[in-house]
């Protein structure tokens, strides 16, 4: 990969020099060089090399064309994207302020403009202003007929989340719902959802990019893939995805009833799509799991059967977590440092992250079990034992740098110790567990690392 980048920059550089040769320093010809090499620093992360290209080869353009011209605006975007990529909010929202601008209202590409620019917005916490530049662009496509295309549903997304940062979940369930819907009824033939021209394009420009390991299917198998896995209703993932950010949203409402039923589906509909340890069935065994715990109006001293499947489920998402984690760093450990891509190691983030949680809830379940029964002694030993399982875990993988790195991971790992620490702690526990206040001490220390650790990170769990 490296050799190939290296190689790529000496050819972007002998073009960009070809260019000041054939067309002079100030040629439109040149910007689109410049720009050309900017985006491959951008890829190798070398932003301070890009940065500078990406400038010069919007003013070439302004220079050539005038700052109106649209050649400009699709150069600021480039631009945009790149200070996104860096979270430098500021500088992107004043670029997308200007290609807003040069395009104006009329411009096929202005709802785009205020998708990204709303964008912006939200990750600056600017909720109302990103909510007003999103709905916008969301009727910009729907009174051009695209509202059931995936980039609008892509934008309703970004909006239900706005509705839920907010606490306004009603209204992000009714968005979810109307996605889940327009994903349900998603049947339609390739060629009428996208132009033959842009299935080429498409094809030629991003497919096997994307999509490399089917560089070897035929063009009939690939097209066959398309349309069973994009855009047939919930024979796509898409569906699961919008099915399943549909169910949280009601569960979060208390609707526990219909967010099982989703649940449910998404997990026969994952069990048909994927591979049967596939982490996204581990992350759905236990979000199924924690609705059957909170469905409390089943539960009473004669019927705990609905925490005893909680149980088996909870026990299946830890069995297929804990197997990814396993076979992802067995894996990473017979390749070589610079061969990962950030897709295996967010997965590998994920795998631990589920784990945790899942030895978590089990801790949780123990001790709601102990409730029902009426036990005087609130102390669980099944509860102490998930939650040491679950510290044992973070311990066992976290000498992976991508895992020891990882927010997320730490702010799991800093909720097991806490809970474990308030199950040892409690006035009732037995005179054993009191008595080992320098174990007890251990583990508060421990907190208080990480939580040292998170502050520098900037990670935080709401």
């Amino acid at each position: 990969m490296l050799g190939k980048l290296e190689e790529a920059e000496k050819l972007f550089l002998s073009a960009l020099q070809e260019a000041k040769e054939g067309f002079g320093d100030r040629d439109p010809h040149v910007a689109s060089a410049y720009n050309n090499l900017a985006e491959l620093y951008r890829v190798e992360k070398a932003f301070d090399k890009a940065e500078p290209m990406y400038l010069e080869a919007i003013i070439i353009l302004e220079e050539s064309f005038g700052q109106e011209d649209v050649r400009v605006a699709a150069a600021l975007h480039n631009l945009g994207q790149f200070y996104l990529m860096q979270r430098k909010l500021e500088q992107a929202r004043g670029v997308y302020e200007i290609k807003r601008r040069v395009l104006g209202e009329a411009h096929p590409d202005y709802a785009d403009t205020m998708y990204h620019l709303g964008t912006v917005l939200s990750l600056q916490g600017k909720y109302k202003d990103s909510e007003a530049l999103i709905r916008d662009s969301i009727r910009i496509l729907e009174d051009g007929g695209q509202g059931e295309s995936m980039i609008c549903t892509k934008r309703m997304r970004q909006l239900a989340q706005i509705y839920i940062t907010t606490d306004r979940i009603e209204e992000a369930e009714s968005v979810l719902r109307k996605i889940l819907h327009i994903m349900e009824l998603a049947k339609k033939c390739l060629s009428e959802v996208i132009p033959p021209v842009r299935i080429i394009h498409f094809w030629s420009s991003q497919i096997f990019i994307v999509f490399p390991d089917l560089a070897a299917l035929c063009p009939y198998s690939f097209f066959s893939y398309v349309v069973t896995h994009i855009l047939q209703g919930w024979n796509s993932l898409e569906t699961v995805i919008a099915a399943e950010r549909l169910a949280l949203t009601l569960q979060s409402l208390g609707n526990l009833k219909e967010a099982q039923e989703l649940l449910k589906r998404c997990l026969d509909a994952r069990r048909a799509l994927l591979p049967k340890n596939h982490i996204q069935i581990a992350a759905n065994l236990l979000h199924l799991a924690r609705v059957k715990m909170l469905d409390s109006s089943k539960l009473n001293k004669s019927n705990v059967a609905e925490l005893d499947l909680a149980k088996d489920l909870l026990s299946k998402s830890i069995s297929v977590a804990r197997g990814n984690l396993v076979r992802s760093v067995r894996e990473k450990g017979n390749k070589q440092s610079y061969g990962e891509s950030v897709t295996t190691v967010r997965s590998r983030q994920s795998a631990l992250i589920i784990l945790l949680q899942s030895l978590d809830a089990l801790s949780l379940l123990e001790m709601k079990r102990l409730e029902l029964e009426d036990s005087k002694d609130p102390y669980n030993s099944e509860a102490e034992s998930a939650l040491r399982g679950c510290i044992s875990a973070y311990k066992e993988f976290v000498n992976e740098k991508s895992l020891s790195d990882a927010p997320g991971v730490k702010a799991e790992y800093l909720l097991c110790l806490k809970h474990l620490v308030d199950l040892l702690s409690d006035n009732r526990t037995t005179s054993k567990d009191r008595s080992n206040n320098a174990a007890l001490q251990e583990l508060k220390d421990e907190i208080k690392r990480v939580e040292v650790e998170l502050s520098k990170k900037g990670g935080r769990r709401s």
